[in-house]
């Protein structure tokens, strides 16, 4: 009879409520109960891969940074160079982060200094890169859970654009399939010029364009032949430039439009982030195509003498390239001051949410925009395309740009500090590193290990993302109690 009045915390299930009355007259009631208590948060142990899929972030950050271990020891290898040498400790970091991050900046040259060994590792780590780090961890966690939870559901859908959490499974299976059918595609297109280039040379071809086919659509700069130079012959150049260009809309968008066009769907029911997306796109390339005919026109290294047709290919091609991948960067170097403070902003905007590039990403860009452009002309809502967009939009677009810019300068002050370069060539190379552009003005060397590192901080950030970082490092918001009078201040 004991048991029944005793309802402890241990006792809870032999207690049949018999004592509710007597609670008040117990006296170590309460003492019995927060022992048992302490006893139970002693016993129940939860395990590391609960703890890992209750924090998505934290997860992705954990694969990405054990995929550099793994890349970087393997690349340190003899087997890894042409010359059977060991490569040194920087050098193989920084091409072990460029190539997961797919931001592409080759500090060696790929075709010469890699083995086919080294090669195939690279195109490797390009490859789980391009996949994204949250959307390859979500596989993991769904692999080993046969379910998605909750959290694990909401950042992935964050992150492939997708707001039900329904769909997430369908949506990671159409991102691996757009993956393979682009991949395979760019593949196809690209054989027959190489197959011309190559002299016949069936094998030699077959790896060309397999490297490519996966480093265009993952919009990484590396390439597989000596000079990257291949891509300025049409047969080369317009497959990747196609593929880069898609690999940089994005899965939602890609998804949205295959879908509105499949159901015969009009392109004015498109959803307002692919609407959005295409908009801000159309409008950074046609502003840059008409910057580089402009201001460029005379650069003999960008357009030599060729014909007209063939100026207007390269004008595009440099037009596209910047905001993704960093392909035939031979020209880069001779391009004037203004052009490169115009290309690091670019490399900056980006491209596309859920991309494989990176950048604060053109929506942000656009949000930033529209919120100027709403606070001008006196409007309390921030609305396009006859949408408005919700406050919560607003203040993460802003709070993701602040956070990107001060990343930017101040990995272009530590670069000038440590490479003695100039301010547009330091914000330059930063721009393309944090934005996994792909692009270097030779700042980064081998012979200076500190301005590797820099580069490889702001490229392993860049491709986490703000918001992934701060989710996998932040704790769940209290409670406000308390809301405070509110008074005005004077900004501006």
């Amino acid at each position: 009879m004991s048991n029944d009045f005793d309802e402890s915390f241990l006792n809870r299930k032999s207690s049949q409520g018999l004592s509710w009355w007597f609670a008040n007259f117990s006296t170590g009631a309460n003492e019995r109960d927060k022992e048992g208590m302490r006893k139970a948060r002693r016993i129940r142990r939860i395990s590391l891969t609960d703890r890992l899929l209750n924090h998505p972030g934290r997860l992705s950050i954990l694969y990405f940074l054990v995929l550099i271990v793994v890349v970087t020891g393997l690349l340190l290898l003899p087997i890894s160079t042409r010359s059977w040498v060991f490569t040194n400790f920087p050098v193989a970091f920084f091409t072990a982060v460029s190539a997961l991050s797919t931001c592409g900046i080759p500090v060696v040259n790929t075709g010469e200094y890699w083995s086919m060994f080294g090669q195939v590792v690279i195109l490797l780590s390009i490859q789980f890169g391009g996949l994204g780090v949250m959307t390859f961890a979500s596989m993991v966690a769904l692999g080993a859970s046969r379910r998605l939870k909750v959290s694990q559901r909401i950042l992935t859908a964050s992150e492939l654009g997708t707001t039900k959490l329904s769909e997430i499974k369908s949506v990671l299976s159409v991102a691996i399939g757009t993956f393979v059918i682009a991949e395979v595609l760019t593949f196809a297109l690209l054989l027959p010029e190489l197959f011309r280039i190559n002299n016949g040379q069936v094998g030699r071809t077959l790896w060309q364009a397999l490297f490519y086919a996966v480093s265009a659509y993952n919009n990484t700069g590396f390439t597989p032949d000596a000079t990257g130079l291949h891509i300025n012959r049409w047969g080369v150049g317009l497959p990747i430039l196609l593929s880069a260009f898609v690999g940089t809309l994005g899965f939602p968008v890609v998804l949205n439009v295959v879908q509105c066009a499949y159901r015969r769907i009009s392109p004015k029911r498109w959803t307002l982030h692919t609407k959005l997306t295409l908009a801000t796109t159309a409008i950074l390339v046609v502003a840059s195509l008409i910057w580089f005919l402009a201001v460029e026109w005379d650069n003999a290294t960008l357009f030599p003498a060729d014909d007209a047709s063939m100026k207007l290919r390269r004008a595009l091609s440099a037009a596209v390239m910047p905001r993704s991948a960093g392909f035939d960067i031979s020209w880069v170097p001779d391009v004037s001051n203004e052009t490169k403070v115009f290309m690091s902003l670019l490399m900056f905007i980006g491209a596309g949410s859920s991309s494989t590039a990176g950048g604060i990403r053109v929506t942000t860009f656009a949000v930033i925009v529209l919120i100027c452009a709403a606070s001008f002309t006196g409007h309390r809502d921030v609305t396009v395309f006859r949408r408005r967009i919700p406050r919560r939009i607003q203040m993460t677009a802003v709070s993701v740009t602040t956070a990107c810019s001060a990343l930017v300068l101040i990995g272009a002050v530590a670069l000038m500090f440590v490479t003695g370069c100039d301010f547009v060539d330091a914000i330059f190379e930063a721009s393309s590193a944090f934005s996994l552009g792909g692009y270097s003005v030779g700042v980064a060397s081998a012979g200076n290990p500190a301005s590797l590192f820099i580069l490889s901080a702001e490229m392993i950030v860049g491709r986490l993302g703000p918001l992934t970082i701060a989710y996998s490092i932040s704790r769940p918001m209290a409670p406000e109690p308390i809301r405070y009078p509110q008074e005005n201040i004077i900004v501006g």
